[in-house]
C-alpha cells in the first residue's frame, strides 16, 4: 500500500446505463473496469498511486464502485444493467458530492490528492432540460475540487453537448473528446475507448511517480482505429 502523505490520482469512470445501452454496448461497458484492473495488475507500484471509481447514470445516478485500489483482493466487480433515460443532471450532481466526500476522506487519512479525472461515456443526448444540465455541470467544474473531464461518445451521443463538457477546455492542459467514427460498431468503439482510458491512467500514473502533474492523454498516433479525438475548439465533427 502507498504510504501516508503520498499523492494519489483519482479516476472516475462514468457510464451511460440508459436503455439505449442495452445488449452488446452495456456488455462492452462492463468490461472497462475489468480491463483497467488487469492493466494495473501488471504494475502494482503504479496501482498504488491511482484510485478508480465507477458511476453509472440513467434516470438516476449510482456509485457502482467506490473509489478504491482495484487490486484489493476482496474487491467485487460491479455489473451495470440498463435502466431508464439519460439524466446528465443526476450524473453531475452525484459526481460533485462523491468527489468532495472522497477527497475529504483521503486527505483525512493523510494522503495528498491530485485533481481527479472523469471519463464520461454516453451513447445519447441528455434527457434533462438544457439549462438544468448546464447548471449542474457548472456546479461540478466550478467546485474547489473540480475534475478534469474527458468525454466519450458513441452512437447517438450529441457531439456538441459532449464537446461543451470538455474541461479544462483551454490552456496547456486542456482535455479532449473522443468520438466513434461514422459507420463503426458501437460495442467495439466502447472497447477501443477503454484502451484510451487505460492508456491515460497508466501514463498519468507514471507521470505522477516522476514528479509531474496533470492528466496525460494518449497521442493522436496512439488512438485505436475507429475513434477520433477533438478539442473544445474543433468544429469538424459534424
Amino acid at each position: 500500500m502507498e504510504a501516508k502523505g503520498a499523492k494519489l490520482l483519482p479516476f472516475y469512470i462514468v457510464i451511460d446505463a440508459s436503455y439505449s445501452m442495452s445488449g452488446r454496448k452495456i456488455r462492452s461497458a462492463n468490461e472497462i473496469i475489468k480491463k483497467v484492473r488487469d492493466a494495473l495488475a501488471q504494475d502494482p507500484i503504479l496501482a498504488d498511486k491511482v484510485r478508480i471509481g465507477l458511476v453509472d447514470f440513467a434516470d438516476d445516478a449510482r456509485v457502482q464502485l467506490e473509489l478504491c485500489d482495484v487490486l484489493e483482493p476482496s474487491l467485487s466487480m460491479p455489473v451495470l444493467e440498463p435502466r431508464g433515460g439519460t439524466s446528465y443532471v443526476a450524473a453531475f450532481r452525484l459526481l460533485r458530492s462523491t468527489i468532495a466526500a472522497n477527497i475529504k476522506l483521503l486527505k483525512g487519512d493523510g494522503f495528498k490528492v491530485h485533481r481527479p479525472a472523469v471519463f464520461f461515456l454516453s451513447d445519447g443526448a441528455p434527457t434533462d432540460p438544457v439549462p438544468e444540465w448546464k447548471a449542474a455541470f457548472a456546479d461540478l467544474v466550478g467546485d474547489e475540487a473540480y475534475p478534469n473531464v474527458i468525454t466519450f461518445g458513441v452512437d447517438d451521443a450529441d457531439a456538441h453537448v459532449l464537446q461543451s463538457l470538455i474541461h479544462p477546455s483551454t490552456g496547456s492542459k486542456q482535455m479532449r473528446m473522443y468520438l466513434m467514427d461514422n459507420g463503426e460498431d458501437a460495442a467495439k468503439a466502447i472497447t477501443a475507448m477503454a484502451e484510451i482510458m487505460i492508456s491515460s491512467v497508466l501514463q498519468s500514473g507514471h507521470s505522477l511517480s516522476q514528479g509531474e502533474t496533470g492528466i496525460v492523454l494518449p497521442d493522436e498516433a496512439e488512438l485505436p482505429s475507429g475513434i477520433t479525438s477533438h478539442a473544445a475548439a474543433d468544429d469538424d465533427f459534424v
